[in-house]
């Protein structure tokens, strides 16, 4: 018996109303309220004031699926303004959300403000922090875990375990000291030790950080939350298979260790292969004169062998690290959040509109030490520099590209100055990081993910591009410059907002490393961005500003 033609017509209205509905669907939303205060804790074995979320060290994990609504109530309880940046999470369209000094105005004491934000299109490892002052050298960091949609498929098994590896240097001086330390001219020195999931050694081996049982696969998902030093990871005994950087599947490449630079993250799949026993996870310091040394024990099931104390070697100089970071290769193949190829996007066969070199440096202003990009050492307004472009209220708070696309001669007095520089919408720039330090320096990107296609010695020039990888390097947030080095990024301006670009060396950020990026769309479209949220905090000289016309869809 055949369907007649009213039948068909009846099942087919039927589907596109379900599809209609479906189209219609909110992504899931998830809720957090987070209570931060003071509150004493030992993480280096004596008693320190800490910033905690509920109570917590490290912070709450939002764990969570790609397109998920993330709201997370902040409750400020400390006697200090605060923020909280998503490091990594691109926010689409809304750099409202971002959290930092230049795009919000801060919570203040003894008041509350929800984030409302959409993890759009975006998978992988990702972490959160205080982002005002010294105030992420205190706590109140916490990891970002972001699974693929369960249509989309994942380059590899589901692992036995999911496990979380925040791992960083760490100091026992109050933030507020280092901060008046580094406003009267002085350094932070080095740091006390080294702290895995907010614990030290001791603490991380007893009870064992990780369960794992003999023949299972694991994921570990490890970032560098620290604020001054390179760490290598790895684990007695055992390989690491590398599949996932900064929310791009990478080519499953084995490795003895990994370099993870501050501010960055990455995910390897360790199988528990070896004689049931116990094991160290080690993370130690690169790049600095006496290594600390850090150690977790992972635990096989049914275990009464403890780890043996002889600890793999980190591996030693600049050279390793940088043929490590030119294995690391995109997952052509793979689908990320979307369901098509990573690898459909050929970023190498896009041409430039624009090169912008950045080179860091440092001086004396008014008797004490700034850091500069460009020549120009970033200071935040007490309008927010978002807030002041949305309102056109610029005027008095601060003026654009005040830093130009190349570097100024070698001893041009530093500027100390809000800095603001513009891109055209939709654009492809080539960004190039010089750094004439003799230590290695990290910047990051709020918004954007980006192809770091080059790296290499001495300073760059256009012969430097017949060196790029232009078919397969990672799309990431953060690289690494290497000492008297440069390194290479290029990436599409196609997220309107208000953008930080910062080194992650947080002394560097604290003391005017960094400058902010305007995209703004001409066509002033709900396309390209959304308008101020309602819930918005206002400061500064908008306080009581008309709304402008909102933007609408064009």
């Amino acid at each position: 018996m055949t369907a007649g033609p009213k039948m068909r017509a009846a099942v087919l209205a039927l589907a596109l109303a379900l599809l209609a509905v479906a189209v219609r669907a909110e992504d899931p939303y998830l809720f957090f309220d987070w209570k931060v205060a003071y509150g004493t804790k030992s993480p280096m074995g004596t008693p320190q004031k800490m910033i905690l979320i509920n109570g917590e060290f490290p912070g709450p994990t939002i764990n969570c699926t790609s397109n998920n609504n993330i709201i997370v109530n902040v409750f400020n309880q400390l006697d200090q303004p605060l923020l909280f940046t998503w490091h990594g999470i691109q926010q689409r369209k809304s750099s409202w959300q971002d959290g930092m000094p230049g795009d919000m105005c801060p919570i203040l004491p003894g008041t509350n403000f929800t984030y409302k934000m959409q993890f759009k299109d975006q998978i992988g490892t990702f972490f959160y922090y205080p982002s005002i002052g010294m105030q992420r050298a205190a706590g109140a960091y916490g990891l970002i875990s972001i699974h693929s949609r369960p249509l989309i498929p994942v380059p590899f098994d589901p692992p036995a375990d999911d496990f979380g590896a925040l791992v960083g240097d760490w100091y026992t001086k109050d933030h507020t000291v280092l901060a008046k330390n580094l406003d009267t001219g002085k350094g932070i020195g080095r740091p006390a030790g080294l702290l895995i999931n907010g614990k030290n050694e001791k603490d991380a081996s007893n009870p064992p950080m990780y369960n794992v049982e003999a023949g299972k696969t694991y994921r570990f998902r490890v970032c560098n939350v620290g604020i001054k030093t390179t760490l290598n990871v790895r684990i007695q005994g055992h390989v690491l298979k590398l599949v996932e950087m900064e929310g791009s599947h990478t080519v499953q490449n084995e490795y003895d260790s990994m370099d993870v630079h501050i501010g960055q993250c990455l995910s390897f799949l360790t199988t528990a292969n070896q004689k049931p026993g116990d094991y160290f996870f080690i993370a130690s310091t690169r790049f600095i004169k006496g290594v600390s040394t850090i150690t977790a024990v992972i635990r096989y099931k049914g275990s009464n062998t403890p780890p043996a104390a002889k600890l793999p070697d980190a591996p030693d100089g600049w050279a390793w690290s940088i043929n490590q970071w030119r294995s690391f290769r995109w997952n052509l193949t793979a689908s990320a959040a979307r369901p098509n190829p990573q690898g459909s996007y050929h970023y190498g066969q896009i041409n430039i509109t624009r090169t912008i070199k950045l080179s860091p440096s440092r001086g004396k202003v008014d008797g004490k030490e700034r850091y500069a990009l460009n020549g120009v050492s970033h200071t935040d307004p007490e309008t927010p520099l978002k807030l002041a472009e949305y309102f056109n209220a610029t005027k008095g708070v601060f003026e654009y590209n005040l830093v130009t696309d190349t570097p100024p001669k070698e001893g041009t007095p530093i500027k100390v100055a809000p800095s603001v520089i513009t891109t055209e919408h939709r654009t492809y720039i080539e960004i190039v990081f010089e750094n004439p330090e003799k230590s290695i320096d990290t910047f990051h990107l709020d918004g954007y993910a980006f192809f770091a296609a080059g790296m290499g010695p001495g300073l760059w020039s256009v012969e430097s591009r017949k060196t790029y990888n232009l078919l397969d390097t990672v799309s990431r947030h953060t690289i690494q410059v290497y000492p008297r080095s440069w390194t290479a990024v290029m990436l599409t301006f196609d997220n309107a907002g208000m953008w930080n670009l910062r080194s992650n060396l947080w002394e560097r950020y604290y003391l005017g490393e960094q400058l902010y990026v305007s995209c703004t769309s001409p066509a002033r479209s709900l396309r390209d961005e959304y308008n101020m949220p309602d819930n918005a905090l206002r400061c500064g000289k908008v306080v009581g500003m008309p709304l402008p016309p909102p933007y609408t869809i064009a």
